[in-house]
């Protein structure tokens, strides 16, 4: 059984969206945005837990809810920011030292419910540096050049379930070695990818339309 004491969860939610302001504290369901993703990890048995950001409204809500609130400097919150920098800055704040890092992004609100047990259990297996999601693609993908368009993954008149298996990056979650993390990187040389076939793989919160499909997912998805 993997034990979850040597594994921290960090949820990174700072402020300043320019596309939907203050979404991370948007009501989404019986819960703000970030709620999802806190109440994912305790739902799965983890008490340690930290949210950094530099919202103040962020870290009085995760205080509320059980979790550890880490203020993230201002400089390490800007929209060209990495989310590197604020998962280290995190990490070196605490006292207990963690074999690998968790993250969970409040933009990806919903989860299957085994999904985080399953990773970490492969992470473990595959004895990986790192770990991602990642869905299959099942679209006719192109380009467009001289206003003509130039199929990429397909040819024309191919059926769509023909297609070559291509694969996109979900962001549902990652799983990453801590001593990677102080290289300043998420996804290391032996980096496992888990292959998500649920509805809630859809979900990236970014934009309106983005949130009203997370709320149908929501009320018809399990």
């Amino acid at each position: 059984m993997v034990d979850c004491r040597r594994y921290l969860i960090i949820i990174p939610a700072r402020a300043g969206s320019q596309r939907l302001p203050e979404k991370n504290m948007r009501q989404l369901g019986d819960k703000p945005l970030l709620g999802h993703s806190i109440a994912y990890a305790q739902d799965n048995g983890f008490s340690n837990v930290i949210v950094t950001s530099n919202d103040a409204r962020v870290l009085e809500y995760a205080k509320e809810v059980g979790v550890e609130a880490i203020k993230r400097p201002d400089a390490l919150a800007g929209n060209e920011e990495p989310v590197v920098t604020a998962l280290q800055h995190a990490v070196n704040q605490l006292q207990k030292k963690y074999d690998a890092v968790i993250l969970l992004q409040p933009t990806n609100p919903l989860r299957p419910g085994g999904l985080l047990k399953e990773a970490m259990a492969d992470f473990e297996r595959e004895d990986c540096d790192s770990l991602m999601t990642v869905s299959r693609n099942e679209h006719k993908l192109g380009t467009i050049s001289n206003n003509q368009f130039i199929p990429y993954n397909y040819e024309m008149g191919q059926r769509s379930q023909d297609l070559e298996p291509l694969f996109y990056e979900n962001g549902l979650l990652y799983i990453f070695k801590t001593e990677l993390l102080k290289q300043g990187k998420l996804l290391g040389a032996k980096n496992y990818p888990l292959i998500v076939d649920h509805p809630f793989a859809e979900i990236d919160i970014d934009t309106e339309a983005d949130f009203i499909k997370a709320e149908l997912y929501l009320k018809y998805f399990k």
